[in-house]
């Protein structure tokens, strides 16, 4: 069965026609000359055939104005060189547009030489196949027109003889690590070329030159050796282009999902949840200088919220007892004995060896188990809908060891790795499920299967993906291109440790799930791209069609963080490698504006008159009973939520660009739960007594009158830490109600203060831009957060009650027990009497403010306002959302 091309696809078309265009007013007849290739003295050696380029490159930019100004591009004021740039998104048929446009070239100007220069193998292979299937399609379109195409080898030379004398077209592919440097063989005089280089018979032919992503050829030498290729013109196509020289088309990410020309994106995240019970330890990278060698890994730090996962930069003799904050867990065996950067791995005092990318502690088994299920699970819910469609499923893992997946015993026999056992464990349970039984009759181990480079014993191995070991592997994933469409073949998952990061995609791929046991290096449009091909489908003639149904073009990532984390790095990538600005969303793209205080405010008497009743600094003192604090502590932690095991929660979302950035929509939950483990248990007292700085009795006591310790043993962190959050806002709770300020003598906040801080903002929807700057102490700004302080600072401006307002410093903090307050504004106010307000703005969604709907935090800084400004006689304080609720 062979894939079937659609010839009129209108974006093809103008991607096409923005080449071609190019040349308009090339006679036809002049496109073609004749040359000899000679040696000094002697006959000529051969008869080339090459194009010749009339127009002036005066006419060339004329008609690419034109071309940009139908396609709304900017216009170029000069020619970038003969460099032309065209941007199509990966998966909306870049190979095919440029193949398509040499046969344009020829059938409207007769240019008969081109040659096509990629940066990988993978891409060459990628390049070859698209020649061979699509050969029927174009001799179909055109006539019959005799074209040749071959890839260069660095053992045949002579080949380069057919492509310079040949009078058809012709197609060379060549790597361009095979011609940029000097020591290349085709950069060396060669008996088979008759003693000239054989690049000779490439330049004499001026050839059109395609770059395919040029992003990945852009250094002096790389660029040079194209140079030196003396070809008429350079095409280069790309969804991510570093430079667009005298870009012609674009066809960015954005729009080819409104059109969609790619498939929908969705996300399914991965993540544990309150799993910080084990010592967890996951090296990251290691880096040795000429003096000194260190290397980053993860650990559970504690934290004040709790205990959280950090990156730490270790060296020999670091302890990740102390480097965790004294986490119990780490206080035996983790000391850095040794880190060894040749072999890539550190050493532990408790003997363990961790090489770059190994964990050990936390979930990070079950995490990928669970990605694994995800997929599968996905995988053959899309089957029972497509396969009756004729559409195969195919699913495609990523992973960064080859050994995770087939490895080998002590006599060299293959062997599954934990990856493809966990594959078969997980797959033999779903497919026995009734909803899932008939689905599929292949056994399981042809229903998966691994792309992997080999050694020259045949066994596989981890390689870049730029090797000649990669060679092989690339040829036979390329050469499976249609295969695998084909229902009746058995294998619907492929594992792959790098040969698929770029130059092979295949239409029905609808998962990618990235199996690292680090976070992965790939980057997500690279990861992505191998999936956004639109599906195809068998029809009645037994062809592969492509279906538009945006119902079953559904991309889903299983990915190994927060669908937000993978969303927000997506969309920064498509702009920083497509110069896409989505609106209002991205701050960098903003100019920063000072903020600048009015001339002279500070001798104004409306704002000194408030600020002397305002710059008094406070302390405070607490008292509260231990009784009390052990009766209400206690209750507190019996009224928590039940502890849960640790587990690892699937989060799937739908992904949608739009102008404004990538939004998601929620589309569901699953949760896996790991409640048979037993944890080891720390200093249960100790770890609460840091956290609270009360004595070990009291906390004794709290524990057992709330008679939930035995839950300690399901998930001792999440207790702890939940545990230590109750008595902590028991204990402020009782400290703010008994809470009194006092005046410190003689200490006031500084004046100089104010000219002190530079402000530098972005400007946003809430910023106030001033009008009457005599009512405030700002020029110009006033930067604001909501739209509630937003109308509060207009209000101020408008009202003829309103003599004199501003918004209180950030560094006009209050001292409580639960850190500082800044309030929002001082606001003189004058009607029948002078009032000096402090006003805390909030919006509840209310008539007035319902404090219950605040933050317990906000809540009890508000307390800490309310008992501060009781000390200031000639001060108001008050929690409102407008400015009329400052007189009741």
């Amino acid at each position: 069965m062979k894939l079937t091309f659609e010839s009129d696809l209108q974006f093809q078309q103008d991607a096409i026609k923005s080449i071609t265009d190019l040349f308009e007013g090339q006679p036809l007849e002049d496109a073609v000359q004749e040359f000899d290739l000679t040696e000094s003295g002697a006959l000529s050696l051969i008869n080339g055939v090459g194009n010749n380029l009339v127009i002036s490159q005066e006419q060339i930019l004329s008609n690419l104005q034109s071309i940009q100004e139908t396609n709304d591009i900017k216009k170029s004021t000069e020619l970038d060189g003969m460099n032309f740039s065209v941007e199509m998104e990966t998966g909306t048929g870049k190979t095919y547009v440029y193949l398509r446009t040499i046969y344009e070239l020829n059938t409207l100007y007769n240019f008969k030489k081109f040659v096509i220069v990629v940066p990988s193998v993978a891409i060459r292979e990628g390049v070859l196949k698209n020649l061979e299937i699509t050969t029927e399609h174009f001799q179909n379109l055109y006539d019959n027109v005799p074209v040749n195409f071959q890839v260069y080898d660095s053992s045949k030379v002579s080949a380069l003889r057919s492509f310079a004398s040949n009078n058809t077209i012709e197609i060379l592919v060549i790597n361009i690590d095979s011609f940029a440097k000097d020591q290349n063989i085709i950069n060396q005089p060669h008996y088979k070329a008759n003693g000239r280089k054989p690049i000779e018979f490439i330049q004499s032919t001026n050839p059109f030159v395609i770059i395919d992503e040029p992003q990945n050829m852009e250094t002096d030498k790389r660029t040079s050796a194209i140079k030196n290729l003396n070809a008429i013109c350079t095409l280069r196509y790309s969804a991510t282009h570093r430079n667009q020289y005298n870009l012609t088309y674009s066809l960015n990410p954005v729009k080819a999902y409104d059109l969609g020309l790619v498939k929908q994106i969705e996300v399914d995240s991965i993540i544990e949840e309150n799993a910080f019970n084990d010592a967890f330890v996951s090296v990251d990278s290691i880096t040795a200088t000429k003096t000194k060698v260190t290397a980053k890994v993860f650990i559970n730090v504690n934290d004040k919220g709790g205990v959280k996962k950090k990156k730490v930069t270790v060296s020999v003799g670091k302890d990740l007892y102390d480097l965790s904050n004294e986490r119990e867990i780490y206080a035996d065996g983790y000391l850095v004995e040794e880190i060894d950067a040749a072999n890539g791995c550190i050493s532990l005092s408790n003997r363990s060896i961790l090489y770059k990318g190994d964990s050990q502690g936390g979930l990070t088994d079950e995490v990928m188990k669970f990605q694994i299920r995800k997929t599968i699970e996905e995988h053959l819910k899309k089957q029972m809908r497509l396969n009756k469609l004729g559409i195969k499923v195919l699913s495609l893992f990523f992973i960064d060891k080859v050994a995770n997946y087939r490895s080998y015993d002590a006599d060299g026999n293959p062997v599954k790795g934990k990856y493809a056992r966990w594959f078969e464990e997980i797959y033999d349970e779903y497919i026995a499920k009734s909803i899932f039984q008939g689905l599929n009759p292949f056994p399981v181990g042809d229903v998966h299967n691994g792309y992997f480079s080999q050694d020259k014993k045949g066994k596989v191995k981890d390689t870049s993906g730029e090797t000649k070991a990669d060679d092989d592997t690339y040829s036979l994933i390329m050469k499976d291109k249609e295969k695998l469409l084909n229902l009746e073949n058995p294998l619907q998952f492929i594992f792959s440790h790098s040969a698929l990061r770029e130059g092979w995609d295949n239409p029905n791929v609808f998962q990618i799930c990235t199996l690292n046991e680090t976070k992965s290096d790939i980057k997500k449009r690279q990861e992505i791209g191998r999936g956004l091909r639109l599906a195809v489908r068998k029809d009645s003639n037994n062809k592969y069609v492509r279906t538009y149904d945006q119902n079953i073009n559904r991309l889903t990532v299983i990915a190994n963080e927060s669908y937000d984390d993978f969303a927000k790095t997506l969309q920064k990538e498509i702009e920083d490698e497509c110069g896409v600005t989505f609106k209002d969303r991205i701050k960098n793209k903003r100019a920063r504006t000072p903020i600048k205080y009015r001339k002279g405010f500070d001798a104004d008497p409306k704002f000194l008159e408030i600020w002397e009743n305002l710059k008094k600094k406070t302390t405070y003192r607490v008292d509260y009973k231990t009784s009390d604090l052990i009766t209400l502590a206690s209750k507190s932690i019996k009224d928590l939520p039940e502890i849960k095991a640790p587990s690892v929660r699937s989060t799937k979302v739908k992904i949608h660009m739009t102008d404004e950035g990538l939004e998601t929509s929620y589309a569901g939950d699953k949760v896996e739960t790991y409640d048979s483990y037993t944890w080891p248990i720390p200093d249960v007292l100790g770890y609460i007594q840091n956290k609270t700085e009360l004595t070990r009795s009291t906390l004794q006591a709290i524990l057992s009158e709330s008679g939930r310790i035995p839950e300690i043993l399901i998930n001792p962190q999440l207790f702890l830490d939940l545990a230590s959050q109750a008595i902590k806002r028991t204990l402020y709770d009782l400290m703010i109600d008994g809470i009194k300020y006092e005046k410190i003598g003689g200490s006031e906040y500084e004046m100089a203060l104010f000219e002190a801080q530079e402000l530098e903002v972005y400007l946003n929807d809430f910023t106030f831009n001033v009008s009457d700057s005599s009512k405030t102490i700002y020029e110009e700004f006033i930067p604001l957060d909501s739209g509630v302080e937003s109308k509060f600072a207009e209000d101020c401006e408008t009202s003829d009650q309103i003599q004199f307002y501003f918004k209180l410093p950030t560094w006009f903090k209050i001292p409580t027990p639960i850190g500082t307050y800044n309030p929002d504004w001082a606001v003189v106010f004058k009607d029948d009497k002078k009032i000096y307000f402090v006003a805390e703005t909030k919006d509840t969604g209310t008539p007035e403010v319902d404090l219950h709907k605040l933050s317990s935090d906000e809540q009890l800084k508000i307390k800490c306002g309310i008992a501060h400004f009781n000390e200031f006689d000639a001060l108001e304080y008050k929690v409102v959302n407008k400015v009329g609720q400052l007189i009741n």
